[in-house]
């Protein structure tokens, strides 16, 4: 397998850490307000990559953030009369339901910033300990003139950051560079440390974390492009301060999604929440997917439009011919032998293995579509139908589309049966009594 590893620019052989096991941390959203098609970007891609371990067989350590301590949540708090733990509450269950509603995993290791505040303070204490902060009037800073190797990530020198950099509202500072660490304030929660009454800089969150989470360096660090600069450049700077590593093996960014041509942004007032996608939110997966994870989108209605179509022939394709095999009782395990169907698995896996090409792996399932429907009107025996089923639930498994099927009942079956019967007998109104009560079953 080749990923591409933002740190080197370069695309490079994925070894483990820890021989089976992938340890990802993928950095998660500040919990003010819903989440919108952008930010819903790299948790539909790094959920991608987490399936695509786990069918290679590897056990997966996952783990992703909630920042709930932000001046946006005390602001949102302000807005609309709420304690900012309620704000907090409200939106992390928002953001579980949009990620049910994307076929994403919700099982994965969720820390919160206020639950890590004495892990975080002591990883502060430590960079001050070491020389690499400095605390004035109760906030702290880090050196960033320390670390040799900053900007190596977003590919920025450190003399044209400082010649570039604004003046900072505090002028103690050693240097415009340097990044709060900790932050006196008596606005919204705060916590005693030995700097002053605060909380937290967003920069060193992450990395506490992931010190306390994983114990050391992981294997993949993910996130959006946009947290290129200064995000993760400052979490490898506190890293390579504390520990002379730059927190994981792999560096992966996604590229942005841009609406209608532009940046999105909830501050422009041009974002689309995720609750407020129409039709189908899988047909949304599937458009994010249908691009290379590290290329920029342009969203538009039409176009998801257009994926929306291709959902609902890969659902109704895969429903169709899991239900003939289903009535037939001809469903049965079975070996993938066919030269042609395991064809299109094996180009399917090695999408996967070039960096997660996605749109590549699609291309292979829709030809698996194609095949499936070509083999149902040519009436193939059962034991070819049985090899394709399973190749074709692999790949949407690994997308992360689950169509909810399973084994009917007798009860339906005979349902369908009389659906069947009725339709061949051009009944069409008795056709369409046993189709509605198949619909109110939520069968077809």
């Amino acid at each position: 397998m080749k990923i591409y590893n933002t740190y080197t620019s370069s695309l490079e052989d994925f070894v483990p850490i820890k021989k089976n096991q992938v340890s990802i941390y993928v950095c998660g959203p500040t919990v003010y307000n819903y989440i919108h098609i952008g930010n819903a970007r790299p948790v539909v891609f790094f959920d991608t990559v987490r399936r695509y371990f786990e069918y290679k067989g590897y056990t997966v350590k996952f783990a992703s953030n909630f920042t709930d301590v932000d001046d946006k949540i005390i602001n949102k708090a302000i807005e609309e009369n709420l304690t900012e733990l309620e704000v907090t509450r409200f939106y992390i269950n928002s953001f579980l339901t949009d990620l049910k509603n994307l076929g994403c995993f919700t099982d994965y290791i969720q820390p919160k910033v206020t639950e890590y505040m004495s892990k975080i303070i002591s990883y502060i204490d430590e960079l001050v300990r070491l020389g690499y902060a400095y605390s004035i009037q109760g906030d702290v800073y880090f050196r960033v003139s320390k670390i040799d190797e900053y900007g190596h990530l977003s590919n920025r020198k450190l003399d044209d950051l400082i010649s570039g950099a604004r003046v900072d509202v505090n002028p103690l500072k050693e240097s415009p560079l340097d990044f709060t660490l900790w932050k006196k304030t008596d606005e919204g929660i705060a916590w005693d440390s030995t700097y002053s009454k605060g909380r937290p800089g967003w920069h060193t969150e992450c990395v506490a974390m992931i010190d306390d989470i994983f114990g050391g360096e992981i294997d993949i660090h993910g996130g959006g492009s946009d947290l290129l600069f200064p995000h993760h450049e400052n979490e490898i700077a506190q890293s390579m301060a504390t520990h002379n590593n730059n927190i994981a093996h792999f560096w992966m960014h996604n590229g942005r999604l841009n609406m209608e041509g532009e940046k999105m942004s909830k501050s422009l007032g041009n974002s689309l929440f995720v609750k407020d996608l129409p039709g189908n939110k899988m047909a949304f997966r599937l458009f994010l997917l249908s691009t290379y994870y590290r290329s920029p989108i342009n969203f538009n209605m039409d176009s998801l439009e257009a994926v929306e179509k291709d959902y609902i022939k890969l659902e109704n394709t895969v429903t169709s011919l899991y239900r003939h095999l289903d009535l037939n009782n001809e469903l049965s395990e079975t070996t993938v032998e066919n030269e042609e169907i395991l064809g299109m698995l094996n180009r399917f896996n090695d999408a996967f293995e070039q960096d997660f090409n996605t749109p590549n792996a699609i291309t292979e399932l829709q030809a698996m579509v194609k095949s499936i429907n070509v083999l149902m009107r040519q009436n193939s025996d059962f034991s070819l139908l049985n090899q394709a089923l399973k190749v074709v639930l692999s790949m949407t498994g690994i997308l992360g589309f689950d169509f909810h099927l399973e084994p009917l009942s007798s009860e339906d079956k005979s349902l369908f049966t009389l659906w069947n019967e009725a339709r061949k007998n051009k009944d069409f109104k008795l056709a369409d009594h046993y189709r509605g009560i198949l619909q109110e079953k939520g069968k077809i």
